[in-house]
Parts: structure tokens; C-alpha cells; sequence
């Protein structure tokens, strides 16, 4: 199957979200590269490789011929899958992630097998990812640029960078994920999938809203002022969910009577998921594999805490 077309939305005077919309029912205006055009010129994240024509093709409607690095703030597939392709089209430019990202880009096949693993259907979908050669990656920690400022945000990965500008957060999915519906309708849950551990994402959300960003930009999906109210939000909308799924696990350990319990009781719990209601069938369908990643994510985060403190007693 081949990727829809590509929606490119202007943003500012120097910022563009490119929307790319791969082969997959309920993925359309989920998946965004960001484009930031001036002085410096640079792209966070490259999504997929089977939208990379379509990312290169609006790369071209733009009139980029050169890109000053490449940023991933993490090396899942969704977000950094086309980046073997992107590095050769782009010969000369870095690309900048995390340390712990920089083995899994020379050689994806363990990082590959465990997407295939984890998404099936939907990772062989995002098309499988190619390496990029050792002296194109630049650890985070080893980055200089007077634009860009990485900040590690642990949370969603244990590999997760995120990135400021005086103007914007490029947040990836530290922030979670935001969706704009219509009916002036949002939507905001966390992106906590096996292995979670929340004391840690909750720094990086204090790490994030101690540099005062202005301006949030989210991998899926889209871009929210009031960067520090939103990211506020969010930690309060973690907390809850921790709550909810504590309870919930009082009542019963069975896995999906569980998974379906919790998911309930955050509909009716969490303001913050009513947008799902909005949404059409596709969607739903994609969040509540999403969501119910997230709520395994907590399960195992709370389970762990617990047979800490037992192992204490």
C-alpha cells in the first residue's frame, strides 16, 4: 500500500508541520515532521519509511535543499523509521538523538524485531527501517547550536530527547499526545507503553516546564501556546491516571477485564479523553490500541512500585 498525500501547514514566519499520513486506517493527521526554515535550518523527527517520499517530496515544495541537522527525539518508527533514507538524500547533515539511539541506527534489526513485536500489523505497515552511517550521529549530550537546546526527557522511551528554540518545544511524546478535534474539541492522553516508569517522566515534565518554553510542539499532533500550562496539565493528568489505575487494580488482576475496567473508569474519570467520542470509527479503533498500551504501561509501572515496597517490608 502506498502513503497518502502530505499535508504541509504553515505555522510561522520560520515554522511548517508537514502531516504524513501513511497506509493505515485512522492515521491520518497523527504522524507530523517539523520543519524549522531560517538562519538555521533544521527537521525534528522524519517519521516512517513509507511516507519518506512524501516527506521528501514536501521538503522540495519548500524549497529545502539543505538541512543543518536532523533531530529525533526518539528512535521508535513512527518517529525515525525513514531516517536511512533521509541521511542519503541528505548527505551532509548530522543527525542528533539520544546516545542509547545511536547503536540501534547503525545496525535496526533489534530495533526492527522489537516494533514488530510490539505493533505488528501496524510497524509492518510503517515499513521497516534502514541503517544510517556511524559518522552521521551526534549524541545529544555532544551537540552545540546556538537555535537548538537538547533537554532529556525520559518517559515515553528511556531514550527521549527533547528540543528548544527561544520560540518552541519540540516535545515528541513527552508531553503526550495532543489532538485538536472539531467543535473547538481537544484531546490529551499519555503515550506510557511497557516499560513505565512514572517518577521519571514526571521529572522530565518539571525538567521541561523549569525552562519556561513558549510555544509546544507535539509528534502527534499539532502545536499549543502556553507550552507550561499544557505540560502542567499533563502531569496532573498522569498523577490521575496513576490514581484510577490503582484502584482499579484493587479490584481485579485479570488482564483484560482489567485493561477494560481501568479504560472505562479513565473515560469517566479523565476530562481530558472526552474528545475521543468525537473522533470516527479509524481512530477510535487506533486509540484504543494506544490507550490500552498506556494503561499495560501504568499496570507494570504500579506492579513494579508495589513488589518494591513488599521487598522493603
Amino acid at each position: 500500500m502506498n502513503a497518502k498525500i502530505n499535508e504541509i501547514s504553515k505555522v510561522s514566519n520560520n515554522l511548517y508541520l508537514i502531516t504524513l499520513n501513511p497506509p493505515i486506517p485512522g492515521f491520518n493527521n497523527f504522524i507530523g515532521v517539523w520543519l524549522y526554515k531560517g538562519k538555521t535550518t533544521f527537521i525534528v523527527d522524519v517519521g516512517p519509511s513509507v511516507t519518506v517520499d512524501g516527506l521528501l517530496k514536501s521538503l522540495q515544495d519548500l524549497k529545502v535543499q539543505h538541512l543543518d541537522f536532523i533531530l529525533l527525539t526518539h528512535i521508535h518508527i513512527d518517529h525515525a523509521g525513514g531516517i536511512g533514507d533521509i541521511t542519503a538524500c541528505f548527505p551532509k547533515t548530522p543527525v542528533i538523538c539520544h546516545k542509547a539511539g545511536i547503536d540501534h541506527l547503525i545496525d535496526p534489526s533489534r530495533l526492527w524485531e522489537g516494533a514488530i513485536m510490539a505493533l505488528g500489523k501496524t510497524a509492518e505497515a510503517y515499513g521497516e527501517i534502514k541503517a544510517v552511517p556511524f559518522d552521521r550521529l551526534v549524541e545529544a549530550n555532544n551537540f552545540e547550536s546556538n537555535t537548538v537546546i537538547p533537554i532529556s526527557t525520559p518517559g515515553h522511551s528511556l531514550h527521549h530527547i527533547s528540543y528548544q528554540t527561544p520560540e518552541y518545544l519540540f516535545a515528541g511524546e513527552a508531553g503526550g499526545v495532543y489532538l485538536s478535534l472539531p467543535f473547538r474539541l481537544e484531546y490529551l492522553r499519555p503515550a506510557t507503553p511497557h516499560r513505565f516508569f512514572l517518577d521519571i517522566s514526571i521529572k522530565s515534565l518539571d525538567a521541561m516546564i523549569m525552562k519556561k518554553p513558549n510555544k509546544i510542539c507535539y509528534g502527534h499532533f499539532g502545536i499549543k501556546n502556553d507550552a507550561v500550562k499544557m505540560l502542567e496539565i499533563h502531569r496532573k493528568q498522569l498523577l490521575l491516571w496513576e490514581e484510577v489505575i490503582s484502584d482499579e487494580m484493587k479490584k481485579s488482576n485479570n488482564g483484560e477485564k482489567l485493561l477494560a475496567a481501568c479504560m472505562n473508569s479513565l473515560f469517566k474519570e479523565d476530562p481530558l479523553l472526552a474528545g475521543f467520542f468525537q473522533m470516527d470509527e479509524a481512530t477510535k479503533e487506533r486509540e484504543r490500541g494506544f490507550l490500552s498500551n498506556s494503561i499495560k504501561g501504568f499496570v507494570g509501572h504500579l506492579k513494579t512500585v508495589g513488589n518494591r515496597l513488599v521487598s522493603e517490608t
